[in-house]
């Protein structure tokens, strides 16, 4: 989820598409917003995505974001903001719908979905881009699921994803919103090649022209080393803990600086947010299917709406910028397993029923 600055792209510019040859394009074109996703670009990717899985002449399809600084740092948070302060929150559930509804159309799109992951990839733009068939990352690849941080929890059908990571590296992802470089994205399942990031342009040209099987082995190289692999003992034993109480216990005495740092970094996040992303993850890891865990997701966002954290948590990042938001409650103690709960709910106006989606 990115801070958008206002900007002079119409909805009909913010996505661009194209057809070249076998391959058709998506980019996503705010780039002074770091392309962050409002509900028409949302609209247009899925009018496109219908087209081409129709269209025999294209056989696959590319998304990569405009700018040099990424593919998309998430949904556009102040439009959520401006949305609960003077909406009451309907426009950010009929966003979710749409955009969950696109993240799972993706995972099982039946034409080769290449996502160039280049740059930052935060939240709505891992949703956009980690379900696909074909995930690549750069040497500048910065993904993430930052939601904690504005008093949120991951979506997007990032639970899912994150519940499939190796060991606890998953949990750890989730409860900081730490980012990962291109090895540590593999490692995690967040992505499943490395492409120099000045051999993309070749890259998608040749794909105009070939069967992206055939392209991706002249492009791809060895990921560099990651950080995540050698963390893994004590991420798995502290994050193996039932609470988020214990978690941090065990961040602080397990005798590593990393560790103490990841457990600082915890207690500056949203107490509340904490615990449902915990319990989210959990849950997504019995859940199983992506449909049935972003229907969950969608529960989860949907009850942060009427919740102080979220909207406290855009003012202090986004639209004060002080850095210093005041969680409600604002310890860990104080956040009880009823109101955990009470997020899984359905919401008032129903549940999203990705089952029914064609």
């Amino acid at each position: 989820m990115t801070d958008s600055v206002t900007d002079r792209v119409t909805d009909d510019d913010a996505v661009l598409t194209r057809v070249e040859g076998r391959a058709g394009h998506l980019t996503l074109n705010r780039p002074r917003a770091l392309n962050a996703l409002t509900h028409p670009m949302v609209t247009r990717i899925a009018g496109a995505l219908t087209a081409w899985e129709r269209d025999p002449a294209v056989a696959a399809v590319v998304i990569d974001g405009a700018g040099e600084r990424g593919l998309c740092a998430g949904g556009d948070i102040r439009l959520i903001h401006q949305d609960v302060t003077s909406g009451g929150g309907a426009a950010s559930r009929a966003f979710w719908r749409d955009e969950y509804t696109l993240n799972a159309r993706i995972a099982r799109y039946p034409k080769p979905y290449v996502a160039l992951m280049d740059g930052i990839v935060m939240g709505g733009g891992v949703g956009i881009s980690a379900h696909g068939g074909v995930r690549i990352v750069t040497e500048r690849s910065r993904v993430a699921m930052p939601e904690t941080t504005i008093g949120f929890v991951p979506d997007v059908g990032g639970t899912h994803l994150l519940a499939r990571a190796p060991g606890e590296l998953g949990t750890h992802l989730a409860l900081t919103g730490a980012s990962v470089g291109a090895a540590d994205a593999l490692a995690c399942g967040l992505a499943d090649h490395v492409v120099p990031s000045g051999r993309l342009p070749a890259l998608t040209r040749d794909l105009a022209a070939e069967p992206v099987a055939d392209v991706l082995p002249r492009y791809a190289v060895e990921a560099p080393a990651g950080t995540l692999d050698g963390r893994r003992e004590w991420i798995d034993h502290c994050y193996a803990a039932d609470t988020v109480e214990e978690i941090v216990d065990r961040l602080m005495a397990v005798g590593e600086p990393a560790a103490k740092e990841t457990a600082e970094t915890l207690l500056a996040k949203s107490p509340t947010a904490l615990k449902v992303t915990l319990a989210a993850v959990r849950g997504a890891r019995a859940l199983g299917s992506l449909e049935r865990v972003m229907e969950q997701e969608y529960r989860v966002s949907c009850a942060a709406l009427s919740r102080p954290d979220l909207i406290e948590g855009i003012r202090a990042q986004v639209i004060d910028k002080d850095r210093r938001p005041r969680w409600t409650p604002a310890a860990l103690a104080e956040v009880t397993e009823a109101e955990v709960a009470g997020f899984f709910l359905p919401p008032a106006d129903g549940d999203l029923r990705l089952a029914d989606v064609p």
